[in-house]
């Protein structure tokens, strides 16, 4: 691990907008999808998943989940369980309810707040499964109160034999009802615009690879999405009374992720990040997935030495980390001056896979440095507000002329009409006269 002073750090990203030639072939099969509806999720699925699948089949079977059961671990099943039910306990908590104000002049104001109806939710193939992204992205939805959750993952997700056991028993924990064995932008454009399996969706969640991504680009608009996710990213802000063993395996189970993956520790000391890069080097040679994590550590990571605490402070705010540990002294006391950071952890117990799996925060955090404005998924990604309005004749009586001055300084005589319409007929109502003069 590369340790920089700060001066001479800058931070790397990978803020992959995808080549021509990707952009192109993601487009080419949406509009594919929305041609030939299910044909096409068929054919796509061949070329690019190597399985042939018939009409009829994209839908999982109950069947399927039953074995699913049998093939995964009873003690997998009751650590599933025992992280949903901290995860929906922790979303729970963040329940909005509708509102109304009476208002002294007999006018109600108030939001009213409604779930979405109808959520997709994409489980990726690829390098590993991800049975708890399963439950971080379905259990807000529905604590939220969305009644129809789809998934969709990639049909060889366990290899020839299909799906991986593993997130059907999640997404089956997690309350999932309708799954289909589609990845890809094909799975994207159908949740987006439809085929004769897959009734459409009012917002895709979850993360993909760069045509996944690409493709939720594409299709926002037609329907809602979560993000376009970046890399996994971890800062570690520690000060010298940090354990260099905790701090080098905590970087390191960001850096198995994906090569793009960046594992950053920020310290005003430079013996803690002498001695983290020596125990990096030294876990890195325990680890199954050692050739990702290395190309992760080499590419992206680093062990930025500060002038003061001060400075580190300011460098992570700079970096709006997806995922920030504070392992200093009194960890409290800094978090106060943190402003942008997905998910904080604080202390030496609180490692980044703690919040990963069990904690109960969503840990579909906002990557690349969007942090400075995106939060965790949470409730509200899965609800849509209505502003209510009842305005009382006393108070249009009372307003009337300030609405109408507004309305015709922007231009628009009808919207002032409108208004004034109203008030001669209450005038004339009060005269006994009927004349409308506008």
């Amino acid at each position: 691990m590369k340790i920089i002073p700060a001066q001479e750090f800058e931070m790397k990203r990978e803020s992959d907008y995808g080549t021509p030639e990707q952009n192109a072939a993601v487009k080419e099969i949406i509009q594919a999808v929305r041609r030939e509806g299910d044909a096409a999720l068929l054919r796509y699925t061949e070329q690019h998943d190597k399985i042939k699948l018939i009409a009829g089949s994209l839908r999982v079977q109950e069947s399927e989940l039953q074995a699913a059961y049998d093939q995964v671990e009873p003690s997998f099943v009751n650590a599933i369980r025992a992280a949903a039910e901290r995860i929906r306990s922790y979303h729970q908590r963040q329940k909005r309810n509708s509102w109304m104000d009476l208002q002294p002049d007999g006018s109600i104001l108030g939001q009213i707040i409604r779930p979405l109806q109808r959520v997709g939710v994409y489980v990726p193939g690829g390098k590993a499964a991800y049975p708890s992204s399963v439950l971080m992205n379905v259990i807000p939805a529905q604590v939220a109160g969305v009644p129809e959750i789809v998934m969709v993952t990639p049909p060889a997700t366990g290899g020839t034999e299909g799906i991986n056991p593993y997130i059907l028993v999640a997404a089956a924990e997690a309350g999932v009802t309708e799954m289909y064995r589609v990845g890809g932008a094909q799975a994207i454009a159908a949740l987006a615009y439809g085929t004769d399996s897959i009734a459409p969706v009012d917002k895709i969640c979850g993360p993909g690879n760069i045509y996944v991504a690409l493709a939720k680009r594409e299709v926002y608009g037609a329907v809602n999405i979560d993000s376009i996710a970046g890399p996994s990213e971890i800062v570690v802000l520690a000060d010298d009374t940090a354990e260099p063993s905790y701090v080098a395996a905590d970087l390191l189970s960001q850096a198995e992720h994906d090569e793009m993956a960046s594992a950053v520790l920020v310290t005003p000391s430079r013996q803690l990040a002498e001695a983290v890069a020596v125990e990096v080097e030294r876990q890195l040679e325990l680890l199954p997935r050692r050739d990702i994590a290395r190309a992760s550590i080499d590419s992206y990571g680093a062990a930025v030495v500060t002038a003061s605490l001060d400075e580190a402070i300011s460098i992570v705010n700079r970096l709006a980390p997806e995922h920030l540990e504070i392992m200093t002294q009194d960890p409290m006391e800094i978090m106060g001056s943190i402003e942008n950071a997905g998910a904080i952890f604080l202390g030496p117990y609180s490692s980044e896979p703690v919040g990963d799996y069990f904690a109960g925060p969503n840990h579909i955090i906002p990557t690349n440095g969007t942090a400075r404005f995106s939060s965790p998924v949470d409730l509200d990604d899965f609800i849509k507000k209505s502003s209510m309005i009842y305005y009382s004749k006393e108070a249009l009586l009372r307003d009337g002329e300030t609405i109408m001055e507004l309305a015709r300084r922007e231009g628009f005589e009808g919207h002032a009409r409108a208004i004034a319409i109203r008030l001669e007929q209450e005038q004339a109502s009060q005269t006994g006269g009927n004349d409308h003069e506008l």
